[in-house]
This record gives C-alpha cells, sequence and structure tokens, in this order.
C-alpha cells in the first residue's frame, strides 16, 4: 500500500537552543496536523485509499573528538564520539527543558545539533490527544481496520530499555536522553487518566503522600501564598483542571476522585510544587513515579505516614530515610534488590534543615521527635499477622527504624530515573510496641505534628528550588555512558 507522509524535510544544522527547539514545535506541529487531518476524514468519508503516516521530529549530534568538557557536571555532554539522538514529543510542553540540554549540548560539544523528522512513527492516538474535540474509537468501533492505515502506539517499541541500562544501539546510533518520544507520549496520557489534571500543571518539585489529611493542608496553604504576590505562586489546580488565582478562588466539584488525586501550586516558570496523594502500597508508587519521571522534575519527596519500629519512638514522630529495605519487590525486574540507593546530601540537608525550621528544634534537641536511618518497605499491609520472626529478624539486622509500602519504591524509582529524591515520614503507629492504627489513639501531639509535616516538605521544597540544577543533580544517579539529557 502506498504510505503518505508530510514533506520530508531534510535535517538541519542548528547552533542555537532556542531556533533548534522552534523548529522542533514546527515539525511536531506539522506531523500532528497531517494526522489530525487525515484522521478526522477518514472518520467522515471512511478508510482513506493509502496508509497515512507521520514521524516525530529528532535531535541529532554527531561527535568525532574525544575533547574534555567541565565534568562537575553530571550531564550536558556525550562521552564518547559516535551519533546520538532522540525523538522529541510535545515541545512545547518541554521547551525549558529542551532549551536547557540543547544548549548544554551545542556550548560543550563547540558543534551545531541537527534537526530534523526521525523514522519514529507517531501513533495517531498521540496526535489526537492534542485535539480534545477528537477521540479515537475502540478497536473494532471504526468502519475500518484503524490500524491497516493509521500507526497506533507500539508496545513493543515503548519501554524504559534506555533508563534500565539495557538498551541496544541501532546501527551504532546511541540515545541521547532517557525517555523515547513514544514513550514519553504513553506516560502523558497516562498521568492525565491517573491525576485527573494534565501534564502542563505539573511542577519541577513533586511531593507524594499516602494520606488524605495532606490535601486539605496544601489547598489552605496554597490559598495563603495565592494572597501574597510576593511568593511567586501563581495559581493552584485541582483535580479535574480546576484553577484558582485568588485565595477566595471556588473549586469547581470534580465528582468521582481520580485514582491519584493530584494538586498543583504554580509558579510561571514550573518550580512550584505537585502534591500526588497515591494512597496506599508500592503498586501505586510505582506507577505514578514511571509517568512523572517523563516529565523530568527537579525532585520528589515521600512525606507519608509509617510504622515505628523502635520502643524509643512516640506517635507523631519524624524519619528522614538514610538507607532503605525494599521488600516491595515491584521493581525486582527493573532493579534488582543489590543496587544500593544512596542517601542524597542535598535532598537530605534540606529536609533536616526544613525540620528544625518548622519544629524551632536544633542539633541534639531534634533528636528527640526526628531520626534518621534505614525505612523498610513491605509489598504487604498486613504483615503483622503473619509469623513475625523472620520479618523481624530482617527488620532487626537492617537497623530499620521505620516501615511503611512506598518510600523504598519511590527512592529506587528516582535513582532509576535519575530524579534526585528523599523520604520525610511521620510515626502513626508502633506494631510492634501493641500501638495499632486504631481509632482514638492519635495524641494532641502526633495531630500537631502531622499537621506540621506537609510544611515540612514544601519548605524543604522551597530550599531545594534555590539550589542550582548542576548541583541538585548529583553524580551518583549517573552510571558508565550516560545519556547528555538529564
Amino acid at each position: 500500500m502506498k504510505i503518505l507522509t508530510p514533506a520530508d524535510l531534510s535535517h538541519q544544522n542548528i547552533t542555537s537552543a532556542t531556533e533548534a527547539v522552534a523548529l522542533l514545535q514546527k515539525l511536531y506541529d506539522e506531523a500532528v496536523n497531517f494526522l489530525n487531518n487525515h484522521f478526522n476524514t477518514a472518520m467522515v468519508e471512511g478508510a482513506p485509499s493509502e496508509r497515512i503516516r507521520a514521524f516525530y521530529p529528532e535531535v541529532r549530534i554527531v561527535t568525532t573528538s574525544y575533547a574534555q568538557v567541565d565534568t562537575r557536571l553530571s550531564f550536558g555532554h556525550v562521552s564518547n564520539p559516535g551519533t546520538y539522538t532522540t525523538t522529541v514529543t510535545r515541545p512545547k510542553l518541554f521547551a525549558n527543558y529542551l532549551t536547557q540540554q540543547i544548549d548544554l549540548l551545542i556550548a560543550n560539544h563547540n558543534q551545531p545539533v541537527q534537526i530534523g523528522y526521525s523514522q519514529t512513527p507517531m501513533p495517531v492516538h498521540f496526535a489526537v490527544a492534542n485535539n480534545s474535540k477528537m477521540t479515537v474509537p475502540q478497536e473494532g468501533a471504526a468502519e475500518f481496520a484503524l490500524r491497516d492505515f493509521f500507526d497506533v502506539p507500539d508496545l513493543a517499541t515503548t519501554n524504559d530499555d534506555i533508563v534500565n541500562g539495557t538498551y541496544a544501539p541501532i546501527d551504532g546510533v546511541k540515545p541521547l536522553a532517557p525517555f523515547t518520544a513514544q514513550r514519553i507520549d504513553y506516560s502523558l496520557a497516562r498521568l492525565a487518566h491517573y491525576t485527573a489534571t494534565d501534564p502542563e500543571h505539573f511542577q519541577n518539585h513533586i511531593l507524594f503522600t499516602n494520606y488524605q489529611f495532606y490535601v486539605s493542608e496544601f489547598e489552605f496553604y496554597a490559598r495563603k501564598q495565592l494572597n501574597n504576590s510576593e511568593t511567586g505562586y501563581t495559581a493552584f489546580v485541582s483535580t479535574g483542571n480546576s484553577i484558582i488565582t485568588k485565595s477566595d478562588g471556588k473549586i469547581k466539584d470534580f465528582g468521582q476522585m481520580p485514582q491519584m488525586p493530584t494538586y498543583h501550586l504554580k509558579r510561571a516558570d514550573g518550580s512550584g510544587i505537585t502534591l500526588v496523594n497515591i494512597g496506599v502500597g508500592p503498586s501505586n508508587a510505582k506507577t505514578a513515579t514511571d509517568h512523572i519521571a517523563v516529565l523530568r522534575p527537579h525532585a520528589w519527596l515521600m512525606v507519608g505516614h509509617c510504622a515505628g519500629l523502635r520502643n524509643s519512638q512516640a506517635l507523631g514522630d519524624f524519619v528522614l530515610g538514610h538507607a532503605y529495605l525494599r521488600e516491595d519487590h515491584v521493581l525486582d525486574n527493573d532493579l534488582p534488590p543489590w543496587v544500593p540507593i544512596p542517601a542524597l546530601a542535598e535532598i537530605q540537608i534540606a529536609l533536616e534543615q526544613a525540620v528544625a525550621d518548622v519544629t524551632k528544634l536544633k542539633g541534639y534537641e531534634l533528636k528527640r521527635i526526628m531520626r534518621t536511618g534505614t525505612v523498610a518497605s513491605y509489598d504487604d499491609r498486613n504483615w503483622e499477622l503473619r509469623d513475625q520472626h523472620g520479618p523481624i529478624q530482617r527488620l532487626s539486622q537492617s537497623r530499620a527504624i521505620a516501615l511503611d509500602m512506598e518510600s523504598a519504591t519511590i527512592a529506587a524509582n528516582g535513582y532509576r530515573f535519575r530524579i534526585p529524591y528523599g523520604t520525610l515520614l511521620c510515626v502513626s503507629d508502633k506494631p510492634l510496641h501493641g500501638e495499632l492504627k486504631l481509632p482514638g489513639m492519635a495524641s494532641d501531639f502526633y495531630k500537631t505534628q502531622v499537621s506540621r509535616h506537609l510544611m515540612i516538605g514544601i519548605q524543604a521544597m522551597e530550599h531545594i528550588r534555590t539550589i542550582p540544577l548542576e548541583r541538585i543533580h548529583s553524580r551518583k544517579l549517573r552510571s558508565f555512558d550516560e545519556t547528555a539529557f538529564l
């Protein structure tokens, strides 16, 4: 069957990151409009007479030199001579990221990048996603087989091989970025489904929680910030993309809550804070981080509840995770449990300083309410009901001081996706010492600490925002042969 495609422009050499992103946007729009127009015609007039195909645009750089770059920087350069490329989607959404990464690439290698169409077809589903008035019918609903005339998502080529370190270069061409365009489009669609907010609302600093109480506190804090123009916050977005820009704005009732309700306190440059209520369990934690990772946030933190494992702890005490006992198992196939998940100094310092600032305790006094140590994450919420000898022995041998179901997953996926991570938990029960999570057991101290907990996470993020990108993205997170893009 004959294939109909947009005009095939040859790659252009570009020496300006801004011009490169502008050309990526032009090519992307051309491909999307081409697919949308032909798809809309097919839905009205029936099957087209030719196969309709458009391609993702790409960024390419070809280097022939081993020229040394500033090795203090963990990104922005390729390590060896060769051809490196990445497909691109939604250039407008990723404009700041693309501009920054391409600019570093051009500067560090003192040569242009090449911009043009790739050989990767764009699935019609992802092109149509740009138009809220159009939808792709389910398989069999149209009068013709959609995949006979249009490209559809291909899970055989939508994977995490690059970030997992298992990618095999094709014809010697190496990846330039951690995710391909199709992998990104896949996650953007899932994010909108799971969180009931559009990807463009997500900010660069992500807070994860497993407790609904924090949502109310976050909205309360957000409204106060919108009342003060000096904070830099411009809007608060709730589920269903309900947006307010004033402290007394009314949030529309979205009705049924999504699986992972998400809220965004926005800044104009994207450096605000997003709160995701992932609920309970490592599967939810993996799902959320798998998809948010494609947005390339600057940091994510877990601020949730945990079981305290030491008799010296009290309800409401804080736990600053410094290591992780991974018994959640959801990432075993992607990141084996023997891989250590290191603590990141900048994140740890930001969290500890935030605890001190909010609680007004410093130095040795801070130990009264906060411990630093190993957090164990289990995949069984009712682990206490089994024979406890095995679990307790492992918890003791690992020196664990807290147990939950999400923190190790979030930290491990941060490590896997090269996104700075951290954990600050609040003790909500002590199952090994008879204090179960039952109604009426929370003390006034516990209630006070819970109300402080979110503020500590927010304050830590506001400090992290001030850390230069080249410092927050630690070389600890980079492997032997890394992509140039973060």
